[in-house]
């Protein structure tokens, strides 16, 4: 048949695509067609995947699980005979504990994950201070990771981010969606194309990238048309401004500029302009172009606020068979790692989406080498937010990192930074400082606004001891007052470096805690310094807050 021979042909070049480099294939120039055997009928939307069947819903899934967590049962379907002699380890309430490894310790890149190796070197409850070694470096985790929209940091460049002391960011977040509109990923992959090409090249950043998928700024800027069980169709933004073409195949000048229409353009291909369609091979393939050290699958996204049962049992299975599709698209495992993001909305019941989310990675586990927890950024309670982040840091494999997409207030990191995670990315500190807002210990919410009548005549820094630009430079709250009065974009770059190494002093902070194992004291101090109760003129500690420590067992009213 014929849908058999294309997909024996597509593995064929994949099979090949592993050991010649990817530019030089033609498998390259353009995404994969989509494989006929992935796809789903409309009828089976609804029915657990087949590879599901056999699972045992009645208790939690989990799998690679150490100390302080109670041991997994894997479910590889074992037999009585190979599990009695471990039944011991069954019945105990704690799995042995983490094997850790001595800090700069070398990486050794191996598979089945070539390009990353993930190394723990001191655990503090459920918190953990790792390196993550990837092929452009090592990341100290936890470490929150700034979006760098369009390959730079608003107001900063990558020179800014890495040689200033107080930062020494070792990665950055850039997004699939806006690279691939302007100047499109064939243009980046080709940069440089003799030495490797693709992001790092051009944009002149010598550390490690981690891409998203492209597919939540559709949901979240574009009039979003359709998710179909082929990929997401959207409105084309540019479409006065289009040929006609999706985006699956740009059409660009040699300039890199999108071809202007002709006049005589037809009606036709108007209508054609306004609908884009993006597959989770053309996801793959424009992060393969971009060549980030971590990937994100695409998935079907629902917003979590969303109340329609049906569509979100729908797009958690449909995220298990996206999955997939990735995967197989995927030419770069030898340097570039696929992150599976778990979906599932807010059940985090037994047998829930969650769950099933989970259970179905679980059975894919040895293809990804860490794991996203995703579909958490959008407006649901605190409550529910810090159910989903536990549920999943308690399945989720301990020797694999874990990573909260779209979690950023420092409050958030402290509190799923005990629950388990270790990376975070966010608009949120880059984005208030461009109102002016600067991050500061202190009184909930930790926020200083520069603009307010308060600091007019202020002569302090930002914040003592501070060696951002801002803070170490001199200017006062009361200079960056009158500055931000005037627009000035100088101002604007200072309070964004400011409230980043604000972040990333955070992150040192916690490390040094989970080094010395009191993690639980840091947690308590940095939330008692937020939080000084009504009875101190302040906030009463938030009761999310009390139950995610308690969850993480660190409880909040320990001496």
């Amino acid at each position: 048949s014929h849908s058999h021979s294309h997909h024996h042909h597509h593995h064929h070049a994949h099979e090949i695509s592993r050991g010649i480099m990817s530019s030089s294939l033609p498998s390259s120039s353009c995404p994969p067609a989509t494989n006929p055997a992935f796809i789903s009928k409309k009828e089976d939307f609804t029915k657990l995947p087949p590879e599901l069947a056999t699972v045992d819903w009645t208790k939690p899934i989990s799998w690679g699980k150490y100390a302080p967590y109670p041991p997994s049962k894997e479910d590889k379907g074992t037999t009585d005979e190979s599990s009695s002699g471990n039944n011991e380890r069954h019945t105990a309430t704690m799995a042995p504990p983490l094997p850790l490894t001595p800090e700069n310790t070398p990486p050794i890149f191996r598979p089945p994950h070539p390009a990353l190796a993930f190394h723990v070197h001191a655990t503090s409850g459920r918190a953990r201070y790792t390196t993550l070694h990837l092929p452009h470096g090592p990341i100290s985790t936890p470490v929150f990771m700034p979006v760098g929209t369009k390959g730079t940091l608003k107001g900063l460049t990558p020179m800014d981010v890495t040689r200033s002391e107080a930062l020494n960011n070792q990665i950055i977040l850039a997004n699939t969606y806006h690279l691939a509109l302007q100047p499109g990923t064939e243009l980046i992959r080709d940069a440089g194309e003799d030495t490797g090409g693709g992001l790092h090249k051009f944009m002149g950043w010598d550390r490690n990238i981690l891409t998203d998928s492209g597919g939540f700024q559709m949901v979240s800027l574009l009039k979003l048309a359709e998710i179909t069980e082929e990929g997401v169709t959207f409105e084309n933004p540019f479409k006065d401004a289009d040929d006609g073409e999706e985006v699956g195949a740009e059409k660009y000048d040699g300039g890199g500029n999108k071809k202007r229409p002709h006049p005589s353009s037809t009606s036709a291909k108007q209508i054609k302009s306004q609908r884009m369609l993006l597959r989770p091979e053309d996801s793959i393939y424009h992060q393969n172009n971009i060549g980030s050290d971590i990937m994100m699958a695409l998935d079907d996204v629902v917003s979590s606020v969303a109340d329609d049962d049906t569509r979100f049992r729908i797009a958690t299975y449909r995220t298990l068979r996206w999955l997939d599709r990735c995967f197989s698209a995927h030419r770069r495992p030898h340097d570039q790692n696929l992150f599976p993001i778990v979906q599932g909305g807010l059940d985090t019941s037994l047998g829930g989406l969650r769950d099933i989310c989970l259970a179905g990675f679980r059975t894919r586990d040895d293809k990804a080498p860490g794991y996203a927890i995703g579909g958490l950024a959008g407006g649901e309670s605190k409550d529910e937010f810090w159910r989903v982040v536990d549920r999943c840091c308690r399945a989720l494999p301990d020797a694999k990192p874990r990573y909260l997409m779209g979690v950023g207030y420092p409050l958030d990191l402290v509190v799923c930074t005990a629950l388990g995670v270790d990376m975070y990315d966010c608009v949120y500190p880059t984005r208030t400082a461009r109102f002016g807002v600067a991050l500061v210990d202190g009184e909930a919410p930790g926020t200083l606004r520069l603009k307010g009548h308060g600091c007019a005549d202020d002569y302090r820094a930002i914040m003592e001891g501070c060696e951002c630009m801002a803070c170490g430079g001199g200017y006062t709250r009361a200079r960056l007052h009158a500055m931000l009065k005037n627009d000035s974009s100088l101002a604007v770059s200072l309070v964004t470096h400011h409230n980043l190494a604000y972040m990333m002093s955070l992150n040192r902070k916690m490390r040094d805690a989970i080094k010395k194992d009191s993690y639980g004291n840091f947690a308590r101090s940095f939330i008692r310094d937020q939080y000084r109760g009504k009875e101190n003129g302040g906030k009463d500690v938030p009761s999310w807050v009390k139950d995610a420590l308690h969850a993480a067992g660190v409880p909040l009213d320990a001496p």
